[in-house]
């Protein structure tokens, strides 16, 4: 049999009778190198750009199942042709796991000739017609079976017969009835002629709903004593579990629980000799006492900590671990592994620096060693110890800092053996390693919310989140403070600043977080000038904290976390949108839930100190709003109710009292008893 044809410099023509081609298959990430993101339980819309020379008709289906661990028989949709040589269809995984999505393409002939035969008007060519549908008919019987066989083989002889009656008294809409009958399609559509297709495919991963929508708590369990000056303990953090889930949190995340090194240990405040009792960085891991798989003898026991995670899913709480692959210098690690560090000339272990920060008491791994199978391993080895503790979600200390390969080889496996898993990328990076994080297999990301401030930055920087690129794999986790970051706009200790931060996080991404208790209780003390570290952090040393000071936040990050919850609009990304306003102080964004048709818009105002004003402007037609009738904004915060009337409307907010509006749109609506209402 002679080769088929080559293009010049081209690849080889496996069939050149294929025509269909699939331009395009989405979501994707790097034209497929990377699964796209989503969330068990929802819909994921898929696109293909399908075509085919000439003017015959195509046929699109999607085929989806699971892979790996539990996977699915493939099931089938029809992909429906959007104009444009666009087809969609949707499909809803239904568990956490690795998912493959295919889209199958081909000319069909059946379908071409029904096409053409809608146009046909004279008899004769109703009755030529008739004479090929008779022949597809009969071919696509023979690949079927059973009832739809005989269905088949009985249309195919009728239009045959009918296509050679020269009856005149027949009347070519009444053939042409009979060609189109859609029963009998329905029936040759699952018998079509695929031998010519053309199939593309990507995978996706599904998480479990938390990944999509999450309110994080950091918390360190030494200072959760109940008096000042005492190590805090499991148990203690255990009486604190009523408080944190009574705010409306759904994950407390804890910084290291193992034992602490000695040797360089940090003092105060990031002194370099510590201090007798001075207690150490939690990142510092590892003593005599233990390493990564151990716990620190100050806060209790493994049984003691498993004990926690009950009680924590008790009250409706997840455990979220710190992940730091980093030895403190009295490791275990250190002398059973030596060769897993970096070594000076004079054979001294090399400490970790980011200049001009030194961590003497901190050893990272050298990736780059001849035993990297080895430490691979091990590493592998510490998440599913955690993971056979309970632990189902890890917060991942400076993954930027490790290599890329590594995160996509452990990430993978600990995704095929325990789908429900999610880690947060703590990468606070430069953009593209950030987002190569992502794709990856990192669930959540840290962001840059805490440095976007002013309106441009925010607006900028949360369009380019939700809209950009990086949707379909990047999930932002959005944090006002953390432990290393004391940003200046909260140094001036102003209420309405952490207020206004406070919303703005808990509206703008459907994960958010605060490093508590110095967030509720408005800590704003740099260590020094131009400093983003806090004075006497709980890095380094015990604190013990006033939880139910008059001042805290804790009022209104409850009623944040409720609006949250209760608000559909808010629980879903993708839909956030800018609204005009005409004051750069004042910014303003909505959110909607299309099955619902719920809307929420958040305005907020950015002076901290004085009153600002603006006029919001809305598209009423996009929003489906009579601009004839009124409409009313209620503040889900203070619980007011406004009569809004037309697109532009009038906001004043004093920040002393509260810099922000949380409103539900809702639109004027009729009852059946003719009195007026809001919907």
């Amino acid at each position: 049999m002679a080769e088929p044809p080559q293009v010049a410099d081209g690849p080889q023509v496996a069939d050149g009778r294929v025509r269909a081609v699939i331009d395009a298959l989405y979501p994707a990430v790097d034209g497929g190198r990377f699964p796209a993101k989503a969330l068990a339980g929802e819909s994921v819309q898929v696109e293909a750009h399908c075509f085919a020379d000439g003017h015959d008709r195509l046929r699109t289906v999607l085929r989806w199942g699971r892979l790996g661990s539990g996977a699915l028989e493939p099931e089938e949709l029809e992909m429906t042709s959007q104009g444009n040589d666009v087809w969609r269809a949707a499909f809803t995984p239904p568990s956490p796991g690795r998912y493959r999505f295919t889209a199958v393409s081909w000319v069909d002939h059946f379908e071409s000739w029904r096409a053409e035969l809608e146009r046909r008007v004279e008899l004769e060519d109703v009755r030529l017609a008739l004479e090929v549908g008779a022949r597809l008919v009969e071919d696509t019987a023979r690949r079927a079976t059973g009832s739809d066989r005989a269905a088949l083989e009985a249309w195919s002889l009728q239009l045959a017969r009918q296509a050679r009656s020269q009856d005149p008294a027949i009347d070519a809409e009444v053939l042409k009835a009979l060609a189109l009958d859609e029963a009998r399609t329905r029936i040759a559509r699952r018998h079509a002629d695929r031998r010519l297709r053309v199939e593309r495919s990507l995978e996706l991963i599904a998480d479990r709903p938390r990944a999509g929508f999450s309110a994080w708590y950091e918390l360190f369990p030494r200072s959760a004593a109940s008096e000042p000056g005492r190590h805090g303990t499991f148990k203690d953090v255990a009486a604190r579990l009523p408080y944190v889930a009574g705010m409306g949190f759904d994950v407390l995340y804890l910084p290291p629980i193992q034992p602490i090194g000695h040797l360089n240990r940090k003092g105060a405040n990031n002194a370099l000799r510590a201090a007798p009792g001075d207690v150490g960085s939690p990142w510092a891991i590892g003593s005599a006492e233990g390493g990564h798989c151990s716990i620190h003898p100050a806060l209790g026991t493994l049984e003691d900590f498993r004990e926690l995670i009950g009680h924590a899913r008790d009250l409706g709480l997840e455990i979220a671990l710190d992940l730091a692959f980093q030895c403190a210098p009295d490791h275990p690690y250190v002398r059973e592994h030596p060769g897993w560090f970096r070594h000076r000339p004079d054979g001294s272990v090399q400490y970790a620096e980011n200049p001009p920060k030194k961590y003497q008491d901190i050893y990272p791994f050298d990736f780059e060693c001849a035993d990297w199978r080895g430490l691979w391993a091990e590493l592998e080895r510490v998440v599913e110890f955690w993971i056979a503790q309970g632990v189902r979600i890890f917060r991942v200390d400076n993954p930027h800092t490790k290599p890329f390969a590594f995160w996509e080889w452990l990430l993978g496996r600990i995704r095929d053996s325990h789908p429900d898993v999610l880690f947060l990328a703590e990468a606070f990076t430069r953009p593209k390693p950030m987002q190569r994080l992502a794709k990856l297999g990192f669930t959540q990301s840290y962001t840059y919310f805490t440095w976007r401030n002013t309106k441009r930055e925010l607006t900028e920087y949360f369009t380019e989140l939700e809209h950009g690129p990086a949707r379909c794999f990047f999930r932002p986790n959005v944090w006002p403070n953390t432990p290393d970051i004391l940003h200046e706009t909260l140094q001036g200790g102003h209420r309405a600043t952490f207020a206004a931060r406070l919303v703005l996080a808990a509206t703008l991404s459907t994960n958010y977080g605060i490093y508590g208790p110095t967030f509720e209780l408005m800590e704003s003390t740099p260590r020094e000038p131009g400093s983003e570290e806090y004075r006497d952090s709980e890095k380094y040393q015990l604190r013990h904290w006033t939880l139910d000071r008059p001042d805290s936040l804790r009022s209104l990050i409850t009623r944040m976390n409720r609006i949250r919850r209760e608000q559909r609009a808010l629980r879903s990304a993708g839909t956030l949108e800018f609204v005009t306003t005409d004051n750069e102080q004042i910014i303003a964004y909505l959110k909607r839930d299309p099955p619902s048709g719920e809307m929420v818009l958040t305005i907020v105002n950015l002076d901290p100190i004085d009153t600002q004003s603006a006029w919001i402007e809305l598209d009423l037609a996009r929003l489906e709003i009579d601009a004839e009738r009124p409409y009313q904004a209620h503040d889900l915060i203070s619980e007011q109710r406004f009569e809004w009337r037309g697109a532009r409307n009038f906001v004043r907010l004093d920040p002393q009292r509260m810099p922000a509006h949380v409103l539900r749109l809702r639109r004027f609506r009729r009852s059946e008893h003719d009195f007026d209402y809001y919907q």
